[in-house]
């Protein structure tokens, strides 16, 4: 009786001990938060890339860390709540994703000791998450999904390699319109273009500013424009008209054949972008000396359509025969 009896309390022991063990372990996993704005593939894409990331970096998911998801569904007068849970679950970071949600959680969250690393953010500068491109801010820093313009000129060449002269259809009452005009004028003597700019206040105007260009650009690109991208199939239908390829700044029109070719943000490598800069943190840095990365010529995705191609009269060049970026 008392040899079963001294084995039971000798396996209760090993039962508390490894159920202690179990606990320290789970206490030992680094907690961060992820406080996204809403489901898009984009964004779920610049979760996965931050995942991938830290994993590669030795954070991996189940065992080093533990990940606490939260979305508003593009509410943004849900976001102080979803960062208030966030924050009262004690993470070491918190990754914010889009715009109005780092924002926000940079106020909310202002003297907590919790970093954060931002993602999907056009203009952290401009955003006032941080005062430079060159450094980050008080427990905040983070990646852009900011387009590479010279990148997409790279790209152009690469495609039309006998263009010359770069259209862009813009908004000139838009703000983010002319910043990124100026933009790609700064970067297109690098690059051999010369810029032709038409401006376009109205869409019921594309057609006839977009005919305007014949004969006077190479090729025309698509901006980033609140104005241009809802109305990208009859930009390409006037250039198409007017002989004119298009490369455009997001690739949904070319999978489905509307415009030729895209050289897109990866949002993937955003998120991974953001994931490296996380480890940095996790590993000691502090985020203050951490520059805000900004998508490079690697962190952009080629698109291009061969039926678009064929419509518009132009042969994909050898050299892009094999860059698995052809849909049909």
């Amino acid at each position: 009786m008392l040899k079963s009896k001294s084995a039971w309390l000798s396996g209760l022991a090993l039962a508390g001990a490894l159920m202690l063990s179990a606990g320290s372990a789970a206490a030992d996993q680094i907690r961060i938060g992820i406080a996204n704005f809403g489901e898009h593939p984009q964004l779920n894409a610049a979760i996965a890339g931050f995942k991938k990331a830290l994993t590669d970096n030795g954070f991996v998911e189940g065992k080093d860390v533990v990940y606490t998801e939260s979305h508003t569904n593009f509410d943004a007068s849900l976001v102080p709540q979803m960062i208030a849970k966030l924050q009262a679950e004690q993470p070491k970071l918190i990754y914010t994703i889009t715009t109005p949600v780092s924002q926000i959680a940079k106020k909310a969250l202002a003297g907590s000791g919790i970093p954060i690393v931002f993602a999907a953010v056009t203009d952290p500068v401009a955003a006032k998450l941080v005062p430079s491109w060159d450094a980050g801010d008080d427990g905040m820093t983070g990646a852009s999904d900011l387009q590479d313009v010279a990148a997409v000129m790279a790209f152009t060449k690469k495609l039309l390699p006998n263009a010359k002269r770069f259209g862009v259809p813009y908004n000139p009452g838009e703000a983010n319109d002319v910043a990124l005009i100026e933009k790609i004028k700064a970067a297109a003597p690098a690059a051999g273009f010369e810029v032709v700019e038409v401006g376009v206040d109205n869409v019921n105007d594309i057609q006839q500013r977009i005919a305007s260009l014949a004969g006077k650009v190479d090729v025309i690109y698509g901006p980033a424009s609140n104005l241009i991208q809802p109305a990208i199939a009859a930009v390409s239908a006037a250039a198409r008209q007017a002989g004119i390829p298009v490369v455009n700044s997001d690739d949904s029109a070319v999978r489905n054949g509307t415009v030729p070719a895209s050289f897109a943000v990866n949002y993937t490598q955003v998120g991974m972008n953001a994931g490296n800069i996380a480890a940095e943190i996790l590993k000691g840095k502090d985020p203050k000396t951490i520059a805000p990365s900004r998508p490079a010529y690697k962190d952009h995705m080629a698109t291009i359509s061969r039926k678009a191609m064929a419509a518009f009269g132009i042969e994909i060049p050898a050299s892009l025969a094999d860059c698995g970026c052809i849909v049909d």
